[in-house]
């Protein structure tokens, strides 16, 4: 059964990826955004805001890089969702492959499409002075968190493809997602917010993910943040798996 299972995930993974190289604007599209917003904080902001010794690109990197990743998953709900529409997950159930299959290949290729984005927002940054003394297992652990959260966010993805009864729906949801950065750490200090604001910003799930990846980055010391951030993106990812799950058992009922 398990091996049922990966040769058709695999095959159908296959199909999804061929239908991203033969759009690869879509990946540009997705990294476009952050990398202009990264422009725009860097020469244009950056300067008005004090992060200490640290350079700004350094500081505000880690909340770029979510906003790539809040973005390219909206995309994952729009080819889920125009599957959907042209009856191709009904013409798979009259098949001889695993059920669940098809969602895990449009998780799998948003989890390579939001790396290629990562990569070309990293390149850029590297470009306007980003710099990083950190080893190859803090870079590996800042993969992982990234990996983590692209798969919480892209299971949140099916679950609005499901749901969603237009294209513009199937992707609205990343809005909320692209703008919790805004209210986190991730381009300011917390502690130059307002009262409520703060509160909100150091005890949502962002501030956790952005800081442990800032801290690894920098050779600071992770403390509690990197376990925050793992709690967030586990227990995202597991609730987000459970009711897209349950979506998609409905939707093809």
């Amino acid at each position: 059964m398990a091996t049922h299972f990966v040769g058709d995930t695999a095959v159908l993974t296959g199909r999804s990826l061929r239908h991203i190289t033969r759009s690869l604007d879509t990946i540009l599209t997705t990294a476009i955004m952050p990398v202009a917003l990264m422009l725009l904080f860097v020469y244009v902001f950056g300067g008005a805001i004090d992060t200490g010794s640290e350079a700004y690109v350094d500081y505000m990197l880690p909340g770029i890089m979510l906003i790539a990743i809040a973005t390219g998953v909206s995309y994952t709900a729009v080819r889920l969702f125009m599957d959907m529409q042209s009856g191709i997950f009904e013409r798979f159930q009259s098949m001889p492959i695993a059920r669940s299959g098809a969602l895990w290949a449009h998780v799998l290729t948003s989890m390579i499409a939001n790396l290629t984005s990562l990569v070309i927002v990293v390149a850029v940054a590297v470009l306007v002075g980003f710099r990083s003394g950190a080893g190859v297992l803090a870079w590996l652990a800042v993969i992982g968190i990234l990996a983590l959260f692209t798969l919480a966010l892209t299971w949140i993805a099916v679950i609005a493809g499901l749901s969603a009864k237009s294209v513009d729906g199937a992707g609205a949801f990343s809005y909320l997602l692209v703008f919790l950065p805004f209210i986190s750490s991730a381009f300011v200090p917390t502690e130059s917010m307002p009262g409520p604001v703060r509160a909100f910003a150091e005890y949502q799930p962002v501030t956790s993910i952005v800081d442990a990846i800032r801290d690894l980055l920098t050779q600071q010391p992770v403390g509690a943040h990197i376990w925050g951030a793992l709690a967030w993106c586990l227990g995202l990812a597991v609730v987000a798996y459970a009711f897209a799950m349950l979506a998609y058992r409905r939707r093809i009922a």
